[in-house]
């Protein structure tokens, strides 16, 4: 089976409600990159990549332009086992992480396809019958995103992310932590998250003034050393995100003792066998994991999903279904959050079938 075509879409996924982040990131209307492979053999394999503006080095199209490069090295290729044409890649093209994540994922899926076996069996085996899920809330009013976490607690939500520092008042970070922690009573996990956009100083001034409650604090400084003096300062548990993103990362975190908990995020590693490959990492350092990706619908989140329903419960804190925070669904028959969990798709492949009907006519066609 050889790679014959390569297809791309640039499809605006709008959030159910502004999303603020820290350092003015948001997510109102952010454009996804969906990725189709064709083989000679019929089969079709599907990725998707969805950055964030001003949240990673990475912008949608970078996508197209990056496998416009690849080309050469993907046309004609045996696309099944993932991990041996993604080597070629690396070597023809250097970096470019996000946009390889969108191709690695559409390579598992022929690679399941071809097979006839499900993603997370080709990733070990289905650990899990379901996984848990988290509740992102935007960084707003305390009030309201007390009422946000109060809601998705009567859904079934167990564990929430509290957006901070959107205004730059340590003291309504406070607030916010506080609110929430008391709106989802004893039990439920609760963490704090600057995405990067707090200064130790700050950061450590609202973990102080939180210290009693039971809560966790994740990426608050851009650097894993600004981390690790709010860690020492604070006494909380800490959970990486930006800053974990290879190897030397995960063990640079997990040696200056901010790796709690980290998310580890398909488009930041470079797909599913980067991230495979730090999940494993992480299993031997003991660290909790959130296996997700950035943001998008219900391509990433199946491929997401696969890789958490293939992970140690133990060790699988949470994953996410980044598809039930947008719209359009790629995908409307996608595994939906229940009582805050979800299940993997079921099928050969990741078991998404995108709506062809919905994406149109391709912004890019290489073959």
């Amino acid at each position: 089976m050889r790679i014959t075509r390569l297809s791309l879409w640039h499809v605006p996924l709008t959030s159910h409600e502004a999303y603020y982040m820290s350092d003015g990131k948001t997510c109102d209307t952010v454009e996804t990159v969906v990725l189709r492979l064709d083989t000679d053999g019929g089969l079709v394999g599907w990725g998707e990549v969805c950055p964030i503006p001003h949240y990673l080095p990475a912008y949608a199209r970078g996508v197209g332009a990056a496998l416009g490069e690849l080309a050469p090295v993907l046309l004609g290729a045996d696309p099944v086992g993932p991990e041996a044409l993604m080597a070629r890649a690396e070597a023809f093209l250097k970096g470019h992480r996000y946009a390889k994540s969108a191709l690695d994922i559409a390579l598992w899926d022929l690679t399941g396809k071809a097979a006839g076996l499900p993603v997370y069996t080709l990733l070990g085996g289905r650990r899990a019958a379901d996984m848990p899920l988290y509740h992102s809330i935007t960084c707003i009013a305390p009030e309201d995103m007390a009422r946000i976490a109060r809601e998705a607690r009567a859904r079934g939500m167990a564990q929430f992310q509290v957006k901070l520092g959107v205004d730059g008042d340590w003291l309504a970070d406070v607030a916010r932590l506080r609110l929430v922690r008391e709106a989802v009573g004893p039990g439920p996990l609760v963490y704090g998250d600057w995405n990067c956009g707090a200064t130790s100083l700050d950061a450590t001034r609202v973990g102080r003034a939180v210290a009693d409650l039971d809560v966790m604090l994740e990426q608050p400084c851009a650097t894993i050393a600004d981390c690790a003096r709010v860690r020492e300062a604070t006494g909380l548990p800490m959970k990486m995100d930006e800053n974990a993103h290879d190897t030397a990362s995960l063990l640079e975190a997990h040696g200056a003792g901010v790796m709690d908990a980290v998310a580890l995020k398909l488009s930041k590693f470079g797909g599913l066998s980067a991230t495979r490959h730090a999940r494993d990492l992480c299993l031997h350092l003991g660290a909790r994991m959130c296996v997700e990706c950035t943001w998008g619908s219900d391509i990433v989140t199946a491929a997401a999903l696969h890789l958490a329903a293939a992970t140690d419960p133990a060790r699988l804190m949470n994953t996410c279904d980044l598809s039930s925070y947008v719209s359009p669904r790629l995908d409307p028959s996608a595994p939906e959050r229940l009582n805050g969990r979800i299940t993997p798709p079921e099928g050969a492949g990741l078991g998404i079938s995108p709506d062809l009907d919905l994406l149109g006519t391709p912004d890019l066609i290489l073959d």
